[in-house]
């Protein structure tokens, strides 16, 4: 059962693809391997890692564009894998996502008004004067003007598209959005306003994100959970305070260290990871991070870490107690 300010609650969440090899042959993909996590009323996690660590797959399992391979994916109390079509279609109002790049999430045929009163025209039965009120209002949360709603996405920066986006978004007054690397494509003075324009929703509304990015300054900025993710599973999870005083997983020490910053105070030792993210195609054995962990042992070549409490924390490594790493 979810406790009573919880929204989300994903338990061991794994999803495989298909790959062919040859004419006859195929492979089997873990993007996603025994995920587990839970999504708390009107606060942000945030999904960090490498290219190819999952984060975007487990974007599509929460907005159910795909399907689990197994585990349970709890929206509001209900299964979301097993709901019949009635439930899963209230489920997606209550779930949102906001794209990477504003202009290709937007149809360049649409006006900003007939871009946000389809979701309306879909879900709802309002009538055309309803309609009406609620995207103006809407518009102008987002810090747009009743006339911008006549025009159309070339007319707009990246900065107002991505405005226009998130008002879609929030059209339905979902309780879940996810973000999935909203603010890279956008300069970095209109991505603090983008920022700041999600906190101020979020205040509002009493909204949950599922944030994703590469950027542990914006991470540092907006999120109170962080979920570090490598290979498809969590090696790292817990109070953002916690995880950038102290990170206790190589992995996560190794993205931190690589953010920039201003203050000659704040900036960390750099830790260069040697080789690749290995190929999900073929994993290796043990920890799926010993053959670039600087801190590797035998044990970790052969027995993978489990995900366990470690100094207020989730880690999945076996020398996560070790004050040497």
């Amino acid at each position: 059962m979810n406790a009573p300010d919880t929204v989300l609650v994903a338990e061991g969440l794994t999803k495989h693809y298909s790959v062919r090899q040859g004419f006859f042959g195929h492979s089997l993909v873990s993007a996603l391997n025994q995920v587990s996590f839970s999504l708390t009323r009107g606060k942000t996690l945030a999904v960090v890692g490498e290219s190819g660590c999952g984060k975007s797959t487990l974007a599509r399992q929460i907005t159910m564009v795909e399907e689990p391979t197994s585990g349970t994916l709890l929206i509001n109390g209900h299964n979301a894998a097993t709901a019949n079509r009635a439930t899963r279609a209230m489920l997606r109002r209550c779930v949102q996502m906001v794209f990477q790049h504003p202009f290709a999430s937007l149809n360049p045929r649409k006006t900003v008004y007939a871009t946000l009163a389809e979701p309306l025209i879909i879900n709802t039965d309002f009538d055309q004067a309803t309609r009406l009120a609620r995207i103006t209002e809407m518009i102008a949360t987002v810090g747009l003007r009743p006339e911008h709603m006549r025009r159309y996405p070339h007319m707009f920066s990246g900065g107002q598209q991505q405005r226009i986006a998130i008002a879609r978004a929030m059209i339905l007054e979902p309780q879940i959005v996810v973000a999935d690397e909203p603010v890279s494509a956008l300069d970095v003075s209109i991505q603090a306003q983008i920022l700041n324009l999600f906190m101020d929703l979020q205040d509002r509304f009493g909204i949950s994100y599922v944030f994703i990015s590469h950027d542990l300054s914006v991470v540092e900025h907006i999120a109170h959970d962080v979920m570090v993710m490598y290979l498809g599973g969590i090696v790292e999870f817990g109070d953002k305070s916690t995880l950038f005083a102290r990170a206790r997983h190589p992995y996560t020490r190794a993205l931190m260290s690589a953010t920039p910053a201003i203050r000659s105070s704040e900036r960390r030792i750099q830790i260069r990871l040697e080789g690749e993210l290995p190929s999900p195609l073929n994993p290796p054995a043990g920890c799926t991070f010993h053959q670039r962990c600087p801190y590797a042992i035998e044990r970790c070549r052969h027995e993978a870490p489990v995900l366990r409490e470690v100094d207020n924390r989730q880690v999945a490594c076996h020398r996560a107690e070790e004050l040497e790493i």
